[in-house]
């Protein structure tokens, strides 16, 4: 095929096989008659007279170049992977050229499958990121899309190869707003409301507005989904399953059966539009849309919308699900664990050997009170026993492991063992600061309600510890394992004989600058030497 024009719609011209490249899904390749390159910050990147033109339906026409004829001192191999069905794997290269990168904008079919057999090894270069393309002397424009294509609906081209670059849920919500701005429809505002799987949020709101950079985001509790200003927002009709809402706000005594419409017309609002997005799963999340534009939304723009709204909704529960899956783990495992977890520590035996101050806690009496205590008040009181511990613990920077029965398993992590006072140590301290004077404000008012009073004993110390998955390959456990976990729930045993709330271990007080006072040394059950044991002054009266 000749490209003596370079900008002729391919889809109007036969290739050298005969065939129409806009019959069916097709890839078509073809040499080049041209002496092609391709400059990129003032250096030739590729110069060929070999090139090879691939025409694939609903993308653009693509140059590949023999590897001979690329200059590979301007290219670093990435790590960087694609693949599709009928060509293969994509391996990437970014292109690096007097001080300015372009990531993964090089790529190749190195294995190529039989259908591009032709362009096996050849490499490409993504067409927008090249400064300037010249085919022999004439430079070539900036090649489009061919809007033939998706001419029926432009939203449809975007959301195929656009919007799948986005990150997360700030980026779509931002990447849509532009698109549908650049595409006619008149966007001022966009909000995104997503359910979401947490034990203390109902679900994220996201906010675009067209005059402020980037994207913001807020939580919505469970707590807020009860209070008026929700249920009289279009948001609770939609959840609950009666559709979309559409407001046209021009003219004389436009409906405004929300308050919201009342505040968006006041400050320009022309238009409203509030969609229901659905996850595959059913859960239904709100899309809403305002203009300020005359005229507001027309009804073809809105079309475009409608259509690939349904696709659009998958992209958003994909993301949701990582939020959901990332809020569950640090729930259930912890903050630190969750994330190491998502991060890929999945297997039994994943983990590494850190240092740290390990926390234990444990309540006492606590079988008295589940024997004396009906069900729900013993649950209340554990329940307040952690708010004290466990939050604590948290606020401070520390990881909260495990709630062992009415224990508290607990670590701050130590970058630096050498260090001789790590902050880890200092915050350990604070939070147990923080856990009795929370706990004896909660005795206060149970004792003026007539409950027993809780108490618990604390032990700390500073040590090794492996920390990772064990278990079956069943049922794991993310944790902390080691003879310093098991030395500081011997410690705190010792509270109750020596009649102190917190004990700490030598190696725990050497790691500490604020004073602690010695208690001797003592035996700990299972561990052969004995142990100088110190409490922290910060208690005493």
């Amino acid at each position: 095929m000749s490209i003596q024009n370079p900008g002729q719609n391919p889809d109007t011209t036969k290739t050298t096989t005969g065939q129409d490249v806009r019959e069916g899904y097709r890839v078509i390749i073809d040499p080049a008659q041209n002496r092609i390159r391709a400059i990129f910050n003032g250096e030739v990147i590729a110069d060929s007279s070999r090139a090879m033109i691939m025409h694939e339906t609903r993308f653009p026409w693509v140059f590949y170049f023999p590897p001979e004829d690329v200059n590979f001192d301007l290219l670093k191999r990435a790590d960087h992977l694609t693949y599709c069905p009928f060509k293969g794997n994509a391996s990437y290269w970014t292109i690096d050229a007097g001080g300015r990168e372009a990531v993964n904008a090089a790529w190749s079919y190195e294995e190529a499958f039989d259908e591009v057999s032709p362009v096996n090894g050849y490499l490409a270069f993504d067409w927008q990121t090249i400064d300037k393309w010249i085919s022999d002397e004439e430079v070539l424009e900036k090649q489009p899309r061919d809007s033939e294509q998706d001419k029926d609906n432009p939203f449809v081209n975007w959301l195929v190869h656009e919007a799948c670059k986005a990150k997360n849920i700030p980026e779509l919500l931002t990447a849509t707003a532009k698109m549908m701005n650049a595409s006619g429809l008149p966007t001022w505002r966009l909000r995104l409301f997503v359910r979401t799987l947490n034990p203390q949020l109902y679900g994220l709101f996201f906010r675009w507005d067209r005059d402020i950079d980037g994207v913001e985001e807020y939580q919505a509790t469970h707590v807020g989904v009860q209070s008026t200003q929700y249920r009289d927002s279009p948001f609770a009709p939609i959840i609950n399953g009666e559709g979309g809402v559409r407001r046209r706000l021009e003219g004389e005594n436009p409906e405004l059966d929300f308050p919201i419409l009342k505040d968006i017309l006041e400050e320009g609002a022309t238009d409203y539009v509030a969609l229901p997005l659905k996850f595959s799963d059913g859960l239904i999340n709100v899309l809403t849309l305002v203009s300020d534009q005359p005229g507001g939304f027309s009804t073809n723009h809105l079309g475009y919308l409608y259509e690939i709204l349904p696709v659009l909704g998958r992209l958003v529960e994909a993301y949701a699900q990582r939020l959901s899956a990332l809020s569950l783990l640090r729930t259930y495992l912890g903050r630190d664990a969750g994330e190491r977890v998502m991060n890929g520590l999945v297997k039994r035996g994943d983990g590494e050997d850190l240092h740290a101050v390990i926390w234990f806690s444990d309540l006492r009496g606590s079988t008295k009170m589940a024997d004396m205590m009906p069900r729900a008040q013993y649950l209340s009181a554990l329940d307040q026993y952690f708010d004290c511990v466990a939050v604590a613990v948290l606020e401070n920077g520390g990881e909260v492991l495990k709630f062992i029965g009415d224990a508290v398993l607990a670590i701050f992590l130590i970058e630096d063992p050498k260090e001789q006072h790590p902050e880890a140590c200092a915050n350990a301290l604070s939070a147990v600061q923080q856990a009795y004077t929370q706990i004896g404000a909660v005795n206060k008012e149970r004792t003026e309600r007539g409950e027993p009073v809780l108490k618990f004993g604390t032990g700390l110390h500073r040590g090794n510890i492996t920390y990772g998955n064990i278990g079956t390959e069943m049922r794991l456990d993310f944790t902390v394992i080691g003879p310093a976990v098991n030395e500081a729930a011997r410690i705190e045993n010792l509270c109750k004989g020596l009649g102190v709330s917190v004990l700490t271990s030598s190696e725990f007080a050497d790691g500490v600058a604020s004073a602690l006072k010695s208690l001797g040394t003592h035996e700990l059950r299972g561990v052969q030497s004995k142990q100088e044991i110190f409490t922290p002054t910060i208690l005493e009266p």
